[in-house]
């Protein structure tokens, strides 16, 4: 599996968290800010690969 498939399945794993949690605990319950932070981080992780996958296609 490539890393971008292991992020993709950690984004995905870690929205279906945030909801279940946020539901359960609220949305503002530290938990819930927790799992809202890491998956920003994968996001822009994930945002950042993919500007440089389109920059190597443009040279």
């Amino acid at each position: 599996m490539s890393t971008i498939e292991q992020l993709l399945k950690r984004i995905e794993f870690l929205r279906n968290e945030m909801t279940k949690v946020a539901l359960k605990k609220g949305f503002t319950s530290r938990e819930s800010i927790m799992i809202s932070q890491e998956l920003d981080k994968l996001l822009n992780l994930y945002d950042s690969i993919q500007r440089k996958e389109v920059n190597k296609k443009k040279k």
